[in-house]
């Protein structure tokens, strides 16, 4: 063989590895990105469908309550065509990342746009978009200066004045959660108890109910998460109840999240990766967060004018993922306390 034809065909060779690997480029560049979530469809259409315009590529969504979205991950193991996985509760995420269904990533982009508390120290999950679960109260029979703490909402002056939402709701399971990790397990069950003993009615099976039941009169005070009274007040903006920021003498308000991380089995991780950057960029993340009256997760950005009204607060700044490592013993201490 002459050195002429060695070098043709050695030229031959790189051209067709280097045809193959931009071929294969091209094919993943097109692959649809699969997105398990657990926000609700008609909240986040418009964001998926914008993205995949963007990127030139399907994005394709499955629907579901956290739960049962972590059980189909489960089920499907390694064939699961998931590659990004978000849900509206920190223990969801804690649970997935627990039962392995998510994968570390290393993202600059993220790390500098989600606070520390706000995402998982080993990258498996990012906030994307924060709610307080606070103090709601009756502008007309309540006067602000009257609250504190979510612990005084136990005081004797509300007894017979007090609404919560169900203590199966995960929401305040969460909160619960968050207690006893910075009280211990005896004081919040001590905590919860008396907020039992001053309610003015059963639980109610969602915030709405009982943000409307504090508005009509049949309670004063509540614990709501945030983005419920944006709502209502979008709807109503002589809404005759407002939010109290608990707990600012001491860690803070509590706080919860909406967020995702990459699915263990992810086929098209690049793209899983891009776009979780580009919900968390300060382009998305108002758009993300705003259409549920929520905070952006990105401390960089403004939230929505409407919510921006409620003041400023100081967040308690513990790990939101210690709420999932929490949940359980949660679930057991609401079920001692009769919080139905």
């Amino acid at each position: 063989m002459t050195v002429r034809n060695a070098l043709s065909r050695q030229a031959g060779a790189l051209l067709i590895a280097a045809t193959l690997a931009l071929s294969g480029v091209a094919e993943a560049a097109g692959k649809p990105l699969v997105v398990y979530s657990a926000r609700k469809y008609q909240l986040v259409e418009q964001l998926f469908q914008e993205y995949g315009r963007e990127r030139g590529i399907e994005v394709k969504s499955v629907t579901d309550d956290g739960a049962p979205l972590i059980q189909r991950l489960i089920a499907e193991g390694t064939a699961s065509p998931a590659d990004v996985f978000i849900t509206v509760d920190a223990g969801d995420l804690w649970r997935a990342t627990q039962a392995g269904l998510l994968q570390p990533v290393r993202s600059p982009m993220l790390e500098a746009a989600i606070p520390a508390h706000l995402r998982d120290p080993d990258g498996h999950w990012f906030g994307l978009a924060v709610r307080a679960r606070t103090i709601a109260y009756s502008t007309a029979r309540v006067k602000p200066a009257e609250l504190s703490t979510y612990a005084a909402l136990g005081d004797p002056r509300w007894k017979g004045r007090l609404c919560l939402r169900s203590g199966k709701a995960v929401y305040n399971q969460s909160m619960v959660a968050m207690f006893i990790n910075d009280i211990g397990e005896q004081a919040t069950e001590r905590m919860v108890g008396s907020w039992i003993a001053n309610l003015a009615a059963e639980p109610f099976s969602n915030d709405t109910l009982m943000l409307k039941a504090i508005a009509a009169g049949q309670c004063d005070v509540g614990i709501t998460n945030s983005y419920y009274l944006g709502k209502l007040q979008h709807e109503q903006p002589d809404l005759p109840v407002q939010l109290f920021w608990a707990d600012q003498a001491g860690k803070g308000t509590h706080v919860n999240i909406s967020g995702g991380g990459v699915a263990k089995h992810a086929g098209n991780r690049e793209e899983a990766v891009r776009f979780l950057e580009w919900l968390a960029s300060p382009a998305t993340q108002q758009r993300f967060a705003a259409v549920n009256f929520e905070y952006p997760a990105n401390a960089d950005v403004d939230p929505l004018p409407e919510v921006k009204t409620w003041g400023p607060f100081k967040p308690n700044e513990v790990n939101v993922g210690l709420i999932g490592k929490a949940q359980p013993a949660a679930v057991m201490l609401i079920d001692r306390a009769g919080w139905r």
